[in-house]
């Protein structure tokens, strides 16, 4: 059987969000072209590693052809949350970027996440092509929801839970 390849070309909006407590969020991409839309689950470390990515994968096209106009990363915050309902298609393992500059356009690839008994080559891929902008707005509030979880422990730099931590800084002690 073939696997599920899934191209958005272009998107008309691209988004990550996260749903449940800190601690325990299911954080998504979710992109959507007229009535269609795609989601899929993500880990928090890939939208921040994708947003990091972004950047610096911004910063060589701009190199590359500088009389690109600069990439916006501005965002209205009610039209960044994901659309219900959330019907996941995968979730993802891997990511990459790849740029077509007769169209200007970035291409988001999402691989499924496959275990060692089914071969890379069967999982399902989703391409999301869009602008520039779109792609690091969704970067940049990624970040900012990654961002709204449990505090971190300034000793150990580990999530501190509500109930307590238990800080290897201290010794196991709980503060």
């Amino acid at each position: 059987m073939a696997p599920t390849e899934i191209d958005i070309d272009p998107v008309n909006h691209i988004t990550t969000d996260a749903i449940g407590k800190p601690g325990q969020r299911v954080f998504y991409i979710q992109a959507w072209q007229g009535n269609r839309t795609v989601s899929l689950v993500v880990e928090k470390f890939q939208i921040q590693t994708l947003a990091i990515g972004v950047e610096q994968f911004l910063s060589e096209i701009v190199d590359r052809y500088p009389e690109l106009p600069e990439a916006s990363s501005d965002y209205v915050e009610e039209k960044m949350h994901i659309r219900p309902p959330v019907d996941p298609v995968f979730r993802v393992g891997e990511l990459g970027l790849a740029y077509d500059s007769d169209r200007d356009l970035l291409v988001l690839v999402a691989r499924e996440s496959v275990g060692e008994a089914q071969p890379t080559e069967e999982a399902a891929v989703v391409r999301f092509w869009c602008s520039r902008s779109q792609l690091r707005s969704m970067c940049r509030w990624g970040l900012e929801v990654a961002g709204r979880g449990r505090p971190i422990c300034p000793l150990c730099g580990e999530a501190m839970e509500p109930e307590g931590h238990f800080c290897p800084k201290r010794n196991g002690h709980k503060h």
